[in-house]
């Protein structure tokens, strides 16, 4: 007898499952251990540092990746796996394997292992298309909120490419759900609202400032005597910033440090750290909410499901908002040659 295949429905439930899971290992771990043990760097890879409180999470994903996949074969694309991905359950060859994933245990790491803000669990599935398969493959994401230690409540995202996104609250205390209605801002202007190029790191944050600078006074005007009226929230985590999207909380941001390549090359400068395929894997969530998260260009966020490719985006909470920032902000990256 063939083994009937998972439905979307059913893959999307049991990674929910598994990220409930990862969430609650990393939890627990910070409760019992000190900050300063779990920021210590484990190890350099060529993407990222990776973190003592990474671990937690990474030693979970295969064995939960054999268990919740066991009656069908998927690839599984991420940090802390082997360069290329690993097939389970084990035994299956990557060609052949149903499925292709592509995870970040923890996105927000460092915000999370400091016990400042939440960080999360990052999941897409695509069919595998092998080495090919790309972020417009993916037809189904999921994104668990982990808490920090003082939170009672952590969010849970999905979606299965056009059949919308779904939303629910978890008392990680009592163990239950709790209803929670999601629902991206409706404005038709930045001002006073969050509004923001991501500038975390070192490296271009005078350039990535200056870009700001010019696009909200295009935008709104100059500064005006004794107000303020955009903000800014440096939100270190991927996930986190298309949540913030999301939940209407804001609306615009943009992550542009691969476009600055070419200007750290002038200065004889390294580029550092970037985004990833890994940290835009729940891209569809935002975009069955109405979302567009796209590239600088306007065009849709693309590329191919690793670990290594640099990623730009760009995040507007709704049409009008995107009808009226995009042209100035691609003046502005074309007049200074990003």
């Amino acid at each position: 007898m063939v083994a009937k295949e998972p439905t979307s429905e059913e893959i999307v439930s049991r990674v929910i499952e598994l990220q409930g899971r990862i969430r609650d290992a990393v939890v627990s771990q910070m409760k019992q251990q000190t900050t300063e043990k779990l920021s210590a760097v484990a190890r350099e890879t060529t993407g990222d540092t990776i973190y003592a409180i990474d671990r937690v999470s990474e030693d979970l994903i295969r064995e939960l990746f054999s268990e919740a996949f066991e009656d069908t074969s998927i690839i599984v694309v991420g940090e802390g796996l082997d360069d290329g991905g690993e097939v389970f359950p084990e035994g299956h060859r990557a060609k052949d394997a149903r499925f292709r994933a592509i995870v970040d245990p923890i996105d927000g790491t460092r915000g999370l292992m400091y016990d400042k803000r939440s960080a999360w669990v990052l999941t897409g599935i695509a069919e595998n298309r092998g080495t090919e398969t790309r972020i417009t493959d993916i037809f189904a994401a999921v994104q668990t909120e982990i808490p920090t230690t003082k939170q009672f409540r952590a969010d849970v995202l999905s979606a299965i490419r056009g059949s919308g996104a779904q939303a629910v609250g978890v008392d990680v205390i009592k163990g239950k759900q709790v209803p929670i209605q999601l629902s991206p801002s409706r404005s038709q202007t930045i001002e006073h609202g969050f509004a923001m190029i991501s500038r975390f790191f070192q490296g271009g944050k005078d350039i990535l400032a200056k870009i700001e600078e010019e696009l909200v006074e295009s935008l709104i005007g100059p500064i005006e005597s004794g107000k303020a009226r955009s903000f800014e929230d440096q939100y270190i985590c991927t996930g986190g910033q298309f949540y913030e999207l999301m939940a209407g909380h804001d609306r615009f941001n943009a992550d542009l440090r691969p476009n600055l390549e070419t200007i750290f090359a002038a200065r004889g400068q390294h580029m550092g750290i970037c985004c990833h395929p890994y940290d835009v894997c729940t891209e569809l969530i935002a975009r069955e909410m109405g979302l567009h998260i796209v590239k600088p260009d306007g065009s849709p966020l693309d590329s191919l499901l690793d670990t290594t490719s640099p990623v730009a985006w760009v995040g507007y909470a709704n049409d009008a908002l995107r009808v009226k920032i995009e042209p100035v902000l691609a003046g502005i990256l074309d007049r200074m040659g990003i």
